[in-house]
């Protein structure tokens, strides 16, 4: 169509007060809202399409996302229109105009998400709602040697929801580093080529049992092998986790 814009947006947002990204029938989401936003500043209704949802709870610091447009509003006004009908908790940091093609999701080449754990044995509550709190002192080290286990192409199984709506549950994982130490703030960083539901909370959970001594490092690899989403135990809360940037290979 003729006067069509595709704009690609990095938005930051708290999830606390949300239903994940994806538009629900039963809450307000991160997609909802922002599709309202653009909506009332373009004068159209428009469809904003993002690297992948986020569930209930979830943060992000720089989630991508793109959406069409015939209005010829300026980048910079669009941005600052944009944003001054946000809800605090959620603002775009980055819109640009991009080629027609581009696709927020299917151009991603992978996505980094980090996970942050209070381990003290006093709660901070200027980190509430935005980490998970563990009063039990965890043995870092023995959860940084269970971190390479995660590299490489594996099937993910043990690692997504029973529910799990991926057929596909093959993901490579490029990096995963750590840091911090017990009695600190810890900070445990993934990244892979695309992520299943609940992957990064439930490696979490694995981390987690390891340093409290539930597991040595290399059981990762029993339960990856096992493709049994009853070996890995709990999943972590959905507050301690950050998407924290989408990468692409041309945009």
């Amino acid at each position: 169509m003729d006067g069509m814009r595709t704009l690609k947006i990095v938005i930051a947002y708290d999830g606390a007060r949300y239903h994940g990204w994806q538009r629900q029938l039963n809450g307000s989401s991160i997609q909802q809202v922002l599709e309202e936003a653009v909506g009332r500043i373009t004068g159209r209704p428009a469809t904003v399409v993002g690297s992948g949802r986020t569930d209930a709870g979830v943060h992000a610091l720089a989630q991508v996302a793109h959406f069409r447009t015939e209005s010829g509003l300026a980048e910079a006004n669009l941005l600052k229109g944009i944003n001054s009908v946000l809800p605090k908790d959620i603002a775009i940091t980055d819109l640009r105009e991009v080629p027609e093609g581009f696709h927020a999701r299917f151009d991603a080449a992978s996505k980094v998400y980090f996970y942050r754990i209070v381990n003290r044995s006093v709660r901070d509550v200027f980190e509430h709602g935005r980490a998970w709190f563990i009063h039990r002192p965890l043995a870092v080290e023995q959860m940084r040697q269970a971190l390479p286990h995660f590299l490489g192409t594996h099937d993910f199984t043990s690692f997504c929801t029973v529910h799990c709506e991926s057929r596909d549950r093959i993901r490579t994982v490029l990096d995963a580093a750590l840091t911090g130490e017990a009695g600190d703030i810890i900070e445990t960083s993934i990244e892979a080529d695309g992520f299943l539901r609940y992957m990064v909370r439930t490696i979490m959970g694995v981390l987690v049992d390891v340093g409290l001594g539930k597991h040595p490092p290399e059981a990762v690899g029993e339960i990856l092998q096992a493709r049994d989403r009853c070996r890995a135990g709990m999943t972590a809360p959905a507050r301690g986790l950050f998407l924290k940037e989408v990468r692409y290979g041309h945009v």
